[in-house]
């Protein structure tokens, strides 16, 4: 299992960014996004940032994906199925 890794930068979270990620999802199952600082802020206020990003990105992508946070990097996984 590869995981492939994206960045997330100072625009944050872009219609055209959404559009990558599904198109990445086409050919795989895992993807890693490495949000950089001129993203989120330092410390527990960037951390919260984190967040909020793949909170937002799961709702543009639907309920066949999950997210886990680690740090500053956001773990997708697309499953077969949606989940609950």
């Amino acid at each position: 299992m590869t995981l492939t890794n994206i960045q997330l930068g100072k625009q944050g979270i872009t219609e055209n960014f959404i559009i990558s990620l599904k198109n990445y999802f086409k050919t795989r199952m895992n993807l890693r996004i490495s949000v950089l600082k001129s993203a989120r802020g330092e410390g527990k206020e960037g951390k919260k940032i984190v967040k909020e990003y793949s909170e937002k990105i799961l709702k543009e992508l639907g309920k066949q994906y999950t997210a886990k946070v680690i740090g500053f990097v956001i773990v997708l996984k697309k499953w077969r199925k949606a989940r609950e």
